[in-house]
């Protein structure tokens, strides 16, 4: 009996083996058929008429392109891209630091690296951050939820370093968070109160950005729901207009009367002002300097936003490289770099990106997108693959409300913390103990270029006392 069960049991294995097989070879056997049938089309179809058309038109046009072409014609007005640009602007990218090893030598393993930065070199209460990394401007309600505020608050805090509110609605949890908060001082007419003022660590006057310029923008009445507008402090029915102009600066004369009207309310607290990188770069920064600003943030042609038009993402703007550097030069020769903290923002994404931009002459950097997609780490796994990652952060995001504060926290001071160290580590193998030692001097370029404006010496030119 067993050995007949045992009979059957192995014809009924052998008949599913030869099944798989059989099933095997006939999906091959229609796979290639079907396969052969394609390629001859596209073989022998006039080009006209060739599927392979549109591979070739929109390799040429590109894939963004096609894709933005065919969402003007669907709106019928200006479309917003969230982001920024993926257009490839010479970068940092094209730089790369030496080593130490005899000519100079490599710092001892054990020695210990100074990170700090001043934000406000000259003012009256100027405050310290720990690493040269503080996180970007983005706004409450505007552009992210407030849980998503409130961990950037805390994971910065965590780091010793601070964060920016934004252009969007106070949020005193964001306050009880952060270690150090710089208030923007947005261009609508919601909060700026001197109570909000004097709540902050430093206020930056917001001129433009990178990614949008000094256009203004629109938050339509129906897009403010019943918590953001009382967080904007707004009655039902007024939208939220962010002007293209400070309404305090009409000429630029007018600037000095705001800064230090924000200095006496704010109590000596740093006061500076976000803008673009554009053609009249050292003339902005004149302007700005002689209205007494303790810092700036600059920000160059890379910079993202929560949405602007791609016109003024790809075609408007220096790129950051080459803004750090002429700003950079233009605060040492005029007597500003000990008295003006520079801040540079703009596609900043890895430790060697925030090292070559203070070697470069900024003092810190601004982290927007990248600080993002770490505090949402394995939390963007709730939208994909069917939304974008960015719809468990942002305020009106489908998946906001599974955001979980606590890990984003964490995700955030531990990706700060691996950025910290390697700096570190970038510094010593300069053979230097402080980030405020790191110059042009350590930079050499890839490209003429990239060598000719920022003065920087080619890799390829051997070395002289006056390189």
């Amino acid at each position: 009996m067993e050995r007949k069960k045992l009979k059957k049991a192995l014809l009924l294995g052998a008949g599913a083996i030869a099944g798989i097989q059989g099933a095997k070879l006939l999906s091959r056997g229609i796979i290639n058929r079907t396969h052969d049938k394609i390629l001859k089309i596209l073989m022998e179809d006039k080009y006209d008429e060739n599927l392979w058309e549109l591979i070739s038109a929109v390799t040429r046009i590109g894939l963004q392109n096609v894709l933005e072409t065919n969402l003007r014609a669907t709106e019928g007005k200006a479309i917003e891209r969230p982001m920024g640009s993926p257009k490839k602007f010479p970068s940092l990218d094209d730089l790369v630091f030496t080593f130490a090893q005899l000519h100079n030598m490599p710092t001892p393993l054990e020695e210990k690296i100074d990170m700090s930065v001043v934000i406000g070199k000259k003012a009256k209460r100027p405050f310290t951050v720990s690493i040269p990394i503080i996180i970007a401007p983005m706004a409450y309600g505007e552009a992210l939820s407030k849980e998503a505020k409130i961990a950037l608050a805390k994971g910065s805090a965590l780091a010793g370093t601070a964060t920016n509110t934004g252009e969007g609605p106070f949020l005193p949890e964001e306050r009880a968070a952060a270690k150090f908060l710089i208030y923007q001082y947005n261009r609508g007419d919601w909060g700026k109160t001197p109570e909000i003022i004097r709540q902050c660590d430093a206020v930056e006057i917001q001129l433009g950005q990178g990614a949008i310029g000094g256009v203004g923008h629109v938050i339509a009445a129906k897009d403010i729901d019943k918590q953001l507008r009382k967080d904007f402090a707004f009655p039902k029915g007024k939208p939220a207009i962010a002007h293209s102009r400070q309404a305090e600066v009409k000429r630029p004369a007018d600037l000095v009367k705001l800064v230090n009207k924000i200095k006496d309310i704010g109590g000596g607290i740093p006061v500076g002002v976000k803008m673009a990188a554009g053609k009249h770069l050292e003339a902005d920064l004149r302007i700005a300097c002689e209205a007494g600003v303790d810092f700036i943030s600059l920000e160059g042609a890379e910079a993202a936003t929560k949405a602007s038009a791609p016109i003024l993402q790809d075609d408007f703007g220096i790129p950051i490289v080459f803004a750090i550097s002429r700003a950079a030069t233009w605060l040492k020769e005029n007597g500003y770099k000990d008295r003006v903290t520079l801040i540079a923002s703009g596609k900043m994404r890895t430790p060697g990106d925030v090292l070559k931009a203070c070697a470069l002459g900024a003092d810190a950097v601004y982290m927007g997108a990248v600080a993002l997609f770490a505090f949402s780490h394995t939390q963007v796994l709730y939208p994909l693959p069917f939304e974008p990652p960015t719809q468990v952060v942002w305020y009106h995001g489908k998946f906001a409300k599974k955001f979980k504060i606590k890990d984003g926290v964490k995700y955030l001071a531990q990706f700060l913390q691996s950025c910290k160290e390697e700096i570190e580590l970038g510094i010593k193998a300069l053979g230097k103990t402080s980030l405020a030692e790191v110059g042009r001097e350590d930079l050499m370029a890839l490209n003429e270029l990239i060598s000719q404006g920022c003065q920087i010496p080619l890799v390829y030119e051997p070395f002289t006392a006056k390189n």
